[in-house]
């Protein structure tokens, strides 16, 4: 019998990006799949104590695994989960007749046109937009639109019957044409604007609107210009972004990644153009290894072990080998099938590629925070350190800034479960001399250890300083001089080539010095510790270093000056459109390139 499910453990991991989560029982059979605009936030309403519904609480009590695909956005959600749901069709999901036609946006004729949704025959007179994959889609386009054109949806004998306005003008979601509350002219342009999203005008219609918003602010009629700025929200969010579906052709999308403490590899598999699936493998790895040297042997493995195996036509990576010639030729022999292998990919093949990398870095960084793989590199370390037991504390020191200006020092913890980040410090640090790492290494200890001496805090059982025999040198007269009970000290110097996995590691003091090899696990624990150090560092310098000059997290992007920004927001109709934006939604507004908007969008959504 499994272990029970670790909720705790599994949510600290989740993100809160958009997604799909898949839950398994004991026997890897699926139960159930669901979408969410938050997965964080959404897996956690499944685990709480109380209130849960009967079929709910049954549905939790077979969960022994989670696995979670992330999305660009909540379209991309609905529309994978469709997917999956009627592959699969899960016993605890409301399963739905497959209809055999799909569904159209139907605009009638008249004075006063109606949009909704069409199946079958197209007997009556107007417009088609279509076809879309599935009628939720279509659903949640149309509410959006509702809102910020305000077409009528309703059907035409209740709209030909009515004498007063309906709810629908109350709460502002239609116009009220039926009672001659708006002008054919103005109705019509509403209409116009209605069907250019529909044509996929997007682009277009935003700027249109963008334009319309200025002339309006410039009058002074700043109720119309806020009606506008709505409009363009409400466009912004329901762009075409589906990359779930949309695509032709059988791919394979492949990417891989490598951080300290191991690699991941996530396969989402697209057939007739619709993403299917996806999966994660974690194969052991030496941290020299680099990314293209994983992915070349991933795909030898995993398309040369088994003949069983369905080929694709395509394969995109995200990282090329000189192998890779070789692979084709070889899949070529074994199999006979003509294979190709992409990397530079345009359109839906490159959100498809994008979503892979985003799947492989959450699901590597959720597996480095796992419980059981945490303590067990914990004992590698106590191994590696011949200690008696395997430490529960360990600290780590490093020291940022740039050119000696605004000058930050960050101490990391991390414990058998994880990093302990309510126990995570930052110092700022002055009075030193700009540049003078040894300086600001010790004003930081002093402060972080003088709190020991005074019966604060907690000792580490490992103080681990990220430099060579200065700085250990260094931590050692300070912890003298506080008179700090002996606790363990460990020296990362990094190797001649600076490359990862060639660190020279000093034990207490220079005299003992060693090196452990590229796939020891507690390298790659170290590695962990350090680059979380560094990171946490780096960060707050950044804080720090911006802090005086800094009114919108806009404003920290190299390349964003006021024109750009104030450009940007028009586009998308303020910050909190441009904060719900993707990267590839960012890269269309005008002026901004796909790596711009990858900058853009890591400065929204940084810690």
């Amino acid at each position: 019998m499994s272990a029970p499910f670790d909720a705790s453990a599994f949510l600290n991991t989740c993100t809160g990006r958009p997604g799909v989560y898949r839950m398994f029982d004991e026997g890897g059979k699926l139960l159930y799949v669901g979408k969410a605009k938050n997965l964080k936030k959404r897996l956690a309403s499944y685990f709480r104590k109380t209130g849960l519904a009967p079929k709910t609480a049954a549905l939790v009590g077979k969960i022994v695994q989670v696995e979670t695909t992330i999305t660009a956005n909540e379209t991309e959600a609905l529309l994978l989960e469709q997917t999956l749901i009627k592959e699969w069709r899960p016993p605890y999901n409301i399963l739905l007749r497959d209809d055999k036609s799909y569904p159209y946006v139907f605009l009638s004729d008249g004075d006063f046109p109606r949009l909704g949704i069409h199946r079958g025959a197209k007997k009556q007179k107007g417009r088609y937009f279509g076809p879309y994959p599935s009628a939720g889609a279509i659903r949640e386009s149309l509410a959006l639109l509702q809102k910020a054109f305000q077409v009528r949806q309703c059907e035409d004998s209740y709209f030909k019957n009515r004498t007063r306005p309906c709810l629908q003008y109350q709460i502002k979601r239609c116009k009220g044409p039926c009672v001659d509350l708006i002008e054919p002219g103005e109705y019509a342009e509403d209409v116009r604007h209605s069907v250019m999203f529909l044509e996929g005008r997007s682009n277009a219609l935003s700027e249109e609107l963008s334009s319309s918003m200025e002339q309006a602010a410039a009058v002074l009629d700043f109720e119309r210009a806020a009606e506008l700025r709505d409009q363009i929200g409400v466009l912004r969010r329901v762009q075409d972004q589906q990359s779930m579906e949309g695509g032709t052709g059988d791919v394979d999308v492949v990417a891989a990644t490598v951080n300290p403490g191991g690699a991941c590899v996530h396969l989402i598999s697209v057939r007739g153009g619709r993403v299917l699936g996806s999966k994660n493998f974690f194969p052991q790895v030496a941290i020299e290894e680099g990314v293209d040297e994983v992915m070349s042997a991933f795909l030898a493995q995993y398309y040369l072990g088994s003949q069983e195996r369905e080929l694709p036509s395509e394969l995109i990576v995200n990282v090329v080998h000189d192998d890779f010639a070789a692979l084709i030729e070889a899949i070529h022999a074994l199999r006979d099938v003509e294979l190709s292998i992409s990397h530079r990919v345009r359109g839906t093949r490159a959100r498809w590629q994008q979503l892979a990398v985003t799947n492989a870095e959450q699901a590597l960084s959720a597996r480095l925070a796992n419980r059981q793989h945490l303590a067990a590199r914990f004992d590698a370390l106590a191994e590696a350190l011949d200690l008696d037991e395997s430490p529960q504390r360990l600290e780590c020191f490093d020291i940022s800034h740039s050119s000696g200006e605004a000058t930050v020092a960050s101490c990391v913890v991390f414990g058998p479960e994880g990093p302990l980040k309510s126990d995570y410090r930052r110092y700022n640090i002055e009075g030193v001399t700009a540049g003078d790492d040894y300086a600001a290494m010790r004003q930081a200890l002093t402060r972080r250890f003088s709190k020991v001496k005074d019966g604060e805090g907690k000792l580490p059982d490992i103080l681990l300083v990220d430099g060579g025999k200065g700085q250990l040198a260094m931590a050692q007269e300070v912890l003298q001089e506080l008179a700090v009970p002996e606790l363990i000290l460990l020296g990362v110097a990094k190797g001649v080539t600076r490359k990862p996995g060639l660190e020279t590691l000093y034990l207490n003091d220079a005299a003992h010095e060693f090196t452990l090899p590229g796939t020891s696990p507690a390298l790659h624990l170290i590695q962990q510790i350090r680059d979380e150090s560094h990171r946490f560092a780096i960060t707050g310098h950044r804080a720090r270093r911006g802090k005086a000059r800094r009114t919108s997290s806009l404003e920290e992007v190299a390349g964003v000056g006021p024109k750009r920004r104030r450009e940007l927001l028009n586009h998308f109709g303020g910050l909190q459109e441009l904060n719900r934006a993707s990267v590839e939604e960012i890269a269309k507004a005008p002026g901004i390139s796909k790596k711009l908007a990858e900058s853009i969008y890591a400065a929204l959504h940084s810690e």
